[in-house]
C-alpha cells in the first residue's frame, strides 16, 4: 500500500473540492433564470460553445481512459448544459410570446365598449397635479406636495443606497457561506472516500516519457475542448460590455468556476510536476487554469457596472 504523503493528500482533497464545485456549479444560474422569469441576462453563444467544449471534453477523457470521476464528471456536465440551455430557450420563447401578443380583429362589441368608455371619460374632469402618475416624477411631486415634508424626498432618496449596500452585503455573505460550504463538503468526501477506501494514493515516478501513451485523437479532442472553454466566455463578457450589465447572471455561478478550475489544477499539480503527466493533462489545465482569467474579466464588470440597470431606473423615478 501506497503511504500517504502531504501532496498527494493534498491532490486528493482538491480534486474532491473540484469535483464538489462541479457538481452545484450551474444550480446557481438554473435558480437564477427561475427567479427571474427570465434567462435574457446569460449569452446563448456562450452556453453553447461550453456544451461544445464538454462533449469534446468527454470524448477525449473516454477515449484517453482519463479516472472514472472525469469521464462521469463529463457525462454529468454534458445533462446539466442541456437543461440550462433548454431552460434559455423556454423562458425567450415564452417572453417573445408575451412582448408580442395575437392581436384579434374589432367586432361589434369590442367597437361598442371603446365608444362607450371613450364617452364616459371624455365627461370626467382632469384631475389637477396629474404629473404625480408620470414615471420620473417623483421628486416633483414629493416637493410641491402641501402635505408632505420638506425633508422627505431627501430621507427617501438616500435610503436608496443603504438598501443596495445592505443588498450586496447579503449577497456577499451568502457567496462566502456557499464557498466554505463546497470546501467543507469536498474535503469530507475525500475524508470519507480514504477511510474507506474508496481513495487511494497514486504511484508517481512513472511520467518521464512524454505522452506517447495518450492516443492522438484524445488529445486533439482534449485540446479542442479547452479552446471551447477559452472561447465560450468571450459572448458573455461582449454582452454584458455592450449592455454594460450583467442583470440575469449569477455571480455566484462564476465564483463556483472559479472554484472548481483552481481546485482541480491544483489536484493535478499537487500529485506530479513531472514532464510526461503534466503534458499528458496539458489540454486540461489550459481550459480549467486559462478561464479563471476570463473569469476575473467578469468579475471586474459585475464590479464595475453589475446593477447598472437598476442605478438608471432608480434614477429615472427618483429625479426629474
Amino acid at each position: 500500500m501506497i503511504p500517504l504523503i502531504w501532496n498527494e493528500a493534498l491532490s486528493g482533497i482538491t480534486g474532491s473540492i473540484s469535483l464538489a464545485a462541479w457538481v452545484f456549479l450551474l444550480l446557481p444560474q438554473l435558480l437564477e433564470n427561475y427567479q427571474q422569469g427570465s434567462a435574457e441576462g446569460i449569452s446563448l453563444s456562450f452556453l453553447l460553445i461550453w456544451f461544445v467544449g464538454d462533449v469534446t471534453n468527454l470524448a477525449g477523457a473516454i477515449w484517453a481512459g482519463l479516472v472514472p470521476t472525469v469521464t462521469a464528471l463529463a457525462i454529468y456536465f454534458c445533462f446539466a448544459d442541456a437543461i440550462l440551455i433548454g431552460q434559455c430557450l423556454f423562458y425567450r420563447s415564452a417572453n417573445k410570446n408575451k412582448t408580442h401578443p395575437s392581436t384579434t380583429s374589432p367586432d361589434e362589441r369590442t367597437t361598442l365598449l371603446n365608444s362607450t368608455t371613450n364617452g364616459a371619460t371624455s365627461t370626467k374632469k382632469p384631475r389637477q397635479n396629474s404629473t404625480s402618475s408620470i414615471p420620473g416624477s417623483l421628486t416633483r411631486t414629493r416637493t410641491t406636495s402641501s402635505s408632505t415634508p420638506a425633508n422627505y424626498t431627501t430621507h427617501n432618496l438616500s435610503a436608496i443606497p443603504e438598501e443596495k449596500s445592505t443588498s450586496k452585503t447579503r449577497t456577499y455573505a451568502k457567496n462566502t457561506l456557499s464557498v466554505f460550504l463546497i470546501l467543507a463538503v469536498g474535503t469530507a468526501g475525500w475524508a470519507i472516500a480514504y477511510k474507506t477506501g474508496a481513495w487511494r494514493p497514486q504511484p508517481t515516478g512513472r511520467h518521464e516519457e512524454t505522452d506517447e501513451g495518450t492516443p492522438l485523437g484524445a488529445s486533439i479532442l482534449g485540446y479542442a475542448s479547452a479552446v471551447c472553454y477559452l472561447g465560450a466566455r468571450i459572448p458573455q463578457i461582449l454582452k454584458n460590455q455592450r449592455e454594460r450589465s450583467c442583470e440575469g447572471l449569477s455571480l455566484l455561478f462564476f465564483v463556483l468556476s472559479v472554484v472548481g478550475n483552481a481546485t482541480y489544477g491544483a489536484g493535478i499539480l499537487f500529485h506530479s510536476l513531472e514532464r510526461g503527466y503534466v503534458l499528458t493533462n496539458l489540454p486540461w489545465l489550459i481550459g480549467s487554469l486559462g478561464t479563471m482569467v476570463e473569469d476575473g474579466v467578469i468579475f471586474a464588470q459585475f464590479s464595475a457596472f453589475g446593477e447598472r440597470k437598476e442605478e438608471v431606473e432608480e434614477g429615472g423615478s427618483a429625479v426629474v
